[in-house]
């Protein structure tokens, strides 16, 4: 039986409550004793890992995750890869962001039909080192919708397929089913990059969004939405959506609505994005029209105001989403911690708690996943410094002494006894 004990370890468990100094048994795959620095624990025949004073927390969750987003620049990039240097490139974004201790990521959307679920399952069966991940389909738009790239004189891919009408959101939703996604991704609202669908506008009917909702909970999945609009959160909500992305231009009927539904809705912002695009794109000859970079400046701003009310109202709001880009790399993605910080009024601790205990809720295994506790499923950080103090720390992966995923050390930097 493989056994691990970590002490001398200032230990964050996920759960909001203090940290303490402490030592943590593992065995297996699970978490079998938490206890103070000074009581004891039997644990003959384990490999020791002392802290030496280090931070011992919960494995970081994605959860707005785009691993086939190979840090692209234009959407249509994503149309050129063959599909199997694809499936190859999206290995290397899982690795990546285990490397930088997000032990578990929900997709947000595959950028082709079957790339999130192959990664999964070869991380499920140990052929591939990855996050524990929750597969997606592609964006399911309508024509003129976010990634819509075709056009009448050539026809271009990017990350989503287009459908018109319930009939063929239905056919489409159910084809996914059939491939075992774990989530159904929609598209009803635009995008500030979309001129003929800008993030204001609702695009999709409400008999398309039900079509997909109706077929996802036919058959025991969820659906995630990209809804910035007031009008499509509406919508989503309506139909029992159960996680909303961006959200940026709710009104009080669309927070009232969330605020309603929180014990089964989660909102991911995704405003590291945003910043990140607004700071960094340019150079890479993205957002250089100030009427766009206007646009994107009034979603940060009105996105912020929206995130503070719905932490305020009790809604899960997470960290985490839409990197993939160039100016947005997979892998930095616990930039949004300190973006939780320093923009949404969050402590330390209550971002943490939110890319740990809520992430372990988001990926349906709150009572295993997310907290340091005994029966929990050993995802573990080891850190040096403290994150407390300084959020950012957790953005340097070699300040990640360890990494534990499921009891297996995927990466140890310390020595043992």
């Amino acid at each position: 039986m493989a056994r691990t004990l970590f002490t001398d370890v200032n230990v964050i468990d996920g759960s909001g409550a203090a940290p303490y100094r402490g030592q943590v048994l593992v065995e297996e795959e699970r978490i079998v004793a938490v206890a103070p620095a000074q009581i004891p624990l039997a644990a003959e025949g384990a490999r020791h890992l002392r802290g030496a004073g280090a931070t011992l927390m919960p494995g970081l969750v994605e959860s707005h995750a785009h691993l086939s987003f190979i840090d692209i620049v234009m959407a249509t990039d994503l149309g050129t890869i063959p599909p199997e240097e694809h499936t190859l490139q999206t290995a290397r974004s899982a690795r990546t962001l285990l490397d930088h201790g997000f032990t578990s990521c929900f997709s947000a959307a595959s950028a082709k039909p079957r790339l999130d679920v192959a990664v999964r399952n070869a991380i499920r069966a140990g052929e591939l080192a990855g996050p524990r991940l929750l597969a997606a389909s592609p964006e399911l738009t309508v024509t003129s919708g976010l990634g819509d790239a075709r056009r009448w004189h050539i026809y271009q891919e990017s990350f989503a397929l287009v459908c018109n009408g319930a009939e063929e959101f239905t056919r489409v939703a159910r084809s996914f089913c059939r491939e075992d996604v774990d989530t159904l991704k929609i598209n009803p609202s635009g995008d500030t990059f979309v001129p003929h669908s800008r993030s204001r506008q609702t695009v999709m009917t409400d008999a398309e969004v039900a079509a997909v909702c109706n077929v996802a909970h036919a058959h025991g999945k969820r659906v995630a939405a990209h809804a910035r609009s007031a009008a499509a959160i509406k919508l989503a909500l309506r139909h029992g959506v159960e996680v909303i992305y961006h959200a940026n231009f709710a009104d009080e009927e669309a927070c009232d609505l969330l605020e309603s539904a929180k014990e089964r809705v989660f909102v991911a912002p995704t405003l590291g994005a945003t910043l990140a695009t607004l700071t960094h794109a340019a150079d890479f000859g993205r957002a250089r029209d100030p009427r766009e970079r206007a646009a994107l400046e009034q979603e940060l701003v009105e996105g912020i105001e929206i995130a503070k009310a719905l932490k305020r109202r009790g809604v899960r709001v997470l960290p985490g989403g839409d990197y993939g880009f160039a100016w947005n790399r997979n892998g930095s993605n616990a930039r949004d911690l300190q973006v939780f910080v320093e923009l949404l009024g969050f402590t330390p601790m209550e971002a943490i708690v939110a890319a740990t205990r809520l992430g372990g809720e988001l990926m349906q295994r709150g009572r295993e996943l997310g907290q340091i506790r005994p029966g929990y499923l050993a995802d573990l950080l080891l850190v040096d410094g403290d994150p407390l103090a300084d959020i950012t720390i957790l953005q340097d992966s070699r300040r990640l002494i360890c990494i534990m995923q499921d009891g297996v050390l995927h990466k140890h930097m310390g020595g043992d006894a």
